[in-house]
């Protein structure tokens, strides 16, 4: 990464006013006969080609690690009450495809209190070492212990790659301790892939998902990167355990934190659109209040769960928690049908993954089509007719 540098002594009325006509950013000011370039400045180096030396793109000096002193691929486990968020085993899996690439290990770093269970049950997701942090004071998430936890480990252990999932924990942690390392972080990654060097190649849309970014970091140790659950496979657990667990020790004054947990609530249980198996997905082409029923009976019908498009969330027709796509959640159900749906590469990012895709639509070139299996160029509203009189005359058959 480079900057941009003004050589003061050559700046003049004229020139300044020149280099402010120039940057279509309006990042240029020119006040008090100083020149300045404000954070608008999107490094596109107009002023640099049009300043006659003025400004300067200067390149910053890569610092050159050991990247040997740096092994294995760490995966953070989020838990709560007796289980183990899922996508810890999706991350589980990716890490140990990852760390074949190099030959390296896969650690799991886990932080709480009575942890030997939960750790033995780690072992059985292809984990070589689980490191537990144990202790009463972690027994409830306070982020100045916990991240104090995961500093220690990176600073002893020196893992090249850490993966967390990107849960509202996972989102509050990571960048806290990236920062303490000094290092990037990735977040919502679709794509990991990994190179012999051990540089961690994190893919994900950006630009509003118009194009699929490839980040690197090949000047920093670890690589931090947050994954959505549903977004990697959960691989199956081994009859046996293999790897061993690790104990680690914090000072008693790394464990002090600022806040008091007087007591917790627990939150009551709501249809999360990640879990389920069958989703029916409206969009703009189905969202008039007729096609909202329809769809919630066919749902019902079908014994699954409704789920939407951005704009419908927009507009408080559906809650948000219900939204597919990048801006939503991400859903890996076994059967999803689209209703309606153009198949923005926003929304498709969140459900291509899925194991059956059928998408209708009157439009036969929607891009929805590209991601499905099966395609019905149809009114979808027609179509949620006949599929819910169908599945109506199959029951009854059947009682």
């Amino acid at each position: 990464m480079g900057q941009l540098k003004i050589n003061h002594n050559m700046v003049t009325p004229e020139i300044a006013k020149n280099l402010v006509d120039v940057c279509p950013f309006n990042a240029i000011s020119y006040s008090g006969n100083k020149l300045d370039i404000s954070s608008a400045c999107k490094m596109c180096k107009m002023c640099v080609k049009k300043g006659g030396g003025v400004i300067e793109y200067v390149e910053d000096t890569a610092i050159e690690i050991d990247k040997n002193a740096w092994r294995g691929v760490c995966v953070f486990v989020e838990h709560s009450d007796e289980k183990i968020h899922r996508v810890t085993y999706e991350l589980c899996g990716k890490a140990k495809e990852l760390a074949s690439v190099t030959g390296h290990s896969v650690y799991a770093l886990i932080i709480g209190n009575n942890l030997d269970a939960k750790a033995e049950k780690l072992l059985h997701y292809g984990v070589d070492k689980v490191f537990a942090y144990d202790n009463p004071a972690y027994k409830n998430f306070k982020m100045e212990p916990y991240a104090a936890a995961f500093y220690d480990f990176i600073q002893k252990i020196k893992p090249s790659s850490v993966l967390v999932g990107a849960t509202n924990l996972g989102r509050q942690l990571a960048p806290r301790v990236a920062a303490r390392c000094k290092a990037g972080l990735t977040a919502d990654c679709t794509v990991l892939e990994m190179k012999s060097n051990t540089d961690l190649v994190q893919i994900r849309p950006a630009f509003g998902g118009n194009i699929m970014a490839q980040i690197i970091s090949p000047n920093t140790r670890p690589q931090f990167c947050t994954v959505r659950y549903k977004v990697f496979s959960e691989p199956k657990p081994t009859a046996d355990a293999k790897g061993e667990i690790i104990k680690m020790n914090m000072p008693t004054e790394s464990l002090l934190s600022c806040i008091d947990i007087i007591s917790t609530v627990k939150k009551p249980r709501e249809v999360d659109i990640s879990e389920a198996d069958i989703i029916v997905a409206i969009g703009r082409g189905a969202m008039s209040e007729s096609a909202r029923k329809s769809a919630s009976e066919l749902a019902e019908l079908l014994g699954g769960v409704v789920a939407c498009t951005r704009p419908l969330a927009e507009s408080n027709i559906f809650d948000a928690k219900h939204q597919i796509g990048l801006s939503g959640r991400t859903v890996k159900p076994k059967f999803i049908i689209c209703f309606g749906i153009s198949g923005a590469v926003q929304f498709a990012a969140g459900m291509k993954s899925s194991d059956c895709i059928v998408a209708v639509n009157t439009d036969a070139t929607a891009p929805i089509f590209d991601v499905a299996h099966y395609a019905v160029v149809a009114d979808a509203t027609k179509i949620m007719g006949m599929l819910i009189e169908k599945i109506k005359e199959a029951k009854a058959d059947v009682q």
